[in-house]
């Protein structure tokens, strides 16, 4: 089959393609064959990736027939592109950004016609470049109604604006309207044995990932979503979510990891949604991200997680520091976090915190007293090593980028690093985050003990040479249960 190009053909001049009579006609452009539309994941954390999982879900309920890769997994697929009329780059997060940008290169090299898509988190917050780099559309927000209203558009060969849809000569405001979430398609996607597993007890087990509900009802002022959701959330229904999870389970899954920037910024909805998870599945095992402000407000519903599965929740704890704390919007205090942590770990579920610990205003001596603190709580083990190394990214329309805060250590947008430059007013930090960006990498590679790694971080934030330091941990304990993607963000 030929594929005229949809974004060189004007509104009503479409030549019927492969007509025996000879005649012209006008007709619509079909996005309906196989493959025809490709949704391609860059990067998501090292699970399956539910940003192109859902839409696949989304455009087959309407009769379309897409393809999906995951280049993190399967690699360059050239036939797939050069099929493929409409190609949806998934971008929620920095990391699936920058390797999307090279995608969008690379399509461009081998099917320059067709039209290209960016959605998720990251697309809005940098369409403009991102349209100036070869992307045809933008689409942010709950993406999945506006992308398939697009879909529609060039096959009728529209010219009018799509709601939530940004173009080069049109900007556009994420879509923050309730979806008809369907059940996502895992079908054509690698199997999950490809992905992150569960690490627990010296064994290593298959894991799944899917999400209860999206956006979140928080204004953090470093994280990417408030300046996209703009405080709101909207919960997935419990039935979707659990055919979700119900085919994961097919394909041997045995925990499942929740997604949502915050399980728990609807309690009822996500205890509706462990009760029935148990109740349908009792040997299932979980883990969720919540904030230490909802911990706290839930302490009492802790046992009954963990009763029903739970081995770990993901915190942002990101700072020991009050002054940092109140300037990020957290919610809490450095008590707040102990306290949290320590009503999980009574709970029996293993608390993993995370890091921010490079910002403007994090001194040298608030990184130290952070590396005292994890080992004096006992947390070594809970800790992954990147999170030592995790620098403040402050992307387009980061409410950070107008905080009063920031103004003295800001510069210019980098629109090719996807952020704004800032710089540290100590300078032996800015030197010192990347010693220890270089240390932890350097030892991931090397597959060295990350209790050995913790303990060579600590070294250099000291002001002592890098050196080979042993774990003193015994290299024989069970670390707790964690996914062996150690990126949480």
């Amino acid at each position: 089959m030929v594929f005229a190009p949809l974004r060189r053909m004007p509104v009503g001049m479409i030549v019927g393609l492969g007509c025996q009579t000879g005649i012209e006609a006008e007709i619509t452009v079909d996005l309906c064959g196989d493959g025809a539309i490709l949704l391609i994941s860059c990067y998501e954390l090292g699970h399956q990736p539910y940003g192109v999982a859902h839409p696949l879900g989304f455009l087959k309920r309407e009769g379309y027939l897409p393809a999906a890769l995951d280049v993190a997994v399967e690699g360059w697929d050239r036939p797939a592109v050069q099929a493929a009329r409409f190609i949806g780059i998934s971008v929620p997060m920095h990391t699936a950004l920058r390797l999307g940008l090279k995608v969008i290169q690379r399509i461009r090299e081998v099917n320059p016609h067709c039209t290209i898509c960016c959605y998720g988190l990251y697309a809005s917050l940098n369409a403009d470049y991102l349209l100036s780099q070869g992307a045809d559309y933008c689409v942010g927000g709950e993406s999945e109604a506006p992308m398939l209203d697009l879909v529609r558009a060039l096959e009728a060969e529209s010219t009018a604006m799509v709601p939530g849809v940004a173009r080069p000569d049109q900007p556009a405001p994420p879509y923050l309207e309730r979806l008809p979430f369907a059940v996502p398609a895992r079908d054509t996607l690698p199997q999950l044995e490809r992905y992150a597993h569960l690490e627990r007890g010296g064994t290593s087990h298959v894991a799944g990932y899917t999400e209860a509900s999206r956006g979140c009802l928080y204004g953090c002022t470093h994280c990417p979503i408030p300046p996209v959701y703009g405080r709101r959330f909207f919960v997935v229904p419990v039935e979707t979510v659990l055919a979700d999870i119900q085919q994961q389970v097919e394909q041997g899954a045995v925990h499942i990891t929740f997604g949502d920037p915050d399980f728990l910024n609807g309690p009822g909805h996500a205890l509706r949604v462990v009760d029935t998870l148990h109740r349908e599945f009792p040997d299932l095992t979980f883990d969720f991200t919540a904030k230490v402000e909802h911990l706290l407000k839930q302490s009492d519903r802790l046992d009954q997680f963990a009763a029903a599965g739970c081995l770990f929740i993901v915190t942002a704890v990101e700072s020991l520091s009050d002054k940092v704390l109140e300037i990020l919007d957290k919610g809490h205090t450095r008590h707040d976090a102990v306290t949290a942590l320590y009503r999980v770990r009574q709970a029996g579920i293993a608390p993993r915190p995370t890091w921010v610990p490079f910002t403007p205003w994090t001194t040298l001596e608030d990184f130290r007293q952070l590396m005292t603190w994890i080992e004096s709580e006992d947390l070594i083990d809970y800790v992954d090593p990147v999170q030592y190394a995790i620098r403040l990214l402050i992307p387009p329309g980061s409410w950070l980028a107008s905080h009063a805060a920031s103004q003295p250590y800001l510069g210019a947008l980098d629109e090719a690093a996807l952020s704004y430059r800032w710089t540290h007013p100590d300078p032996r930090m800015d030197v010192l985050q990347r010693e220890i960006a270089r240390l932890v990498a350097d030892d991931a590679e090397s597959d060295v003990d990350p209790a050995s790694t913790f303990y060579r971080v600590r070294e250099v934030a000291a002001g002592r040479p890098r050196s080979t330091v042993a774990s003193r941990l015994s290299s024989d304990r069970l670390r707790p249960p964690r996914l062996t993607e150690s990126w949480f963000c």
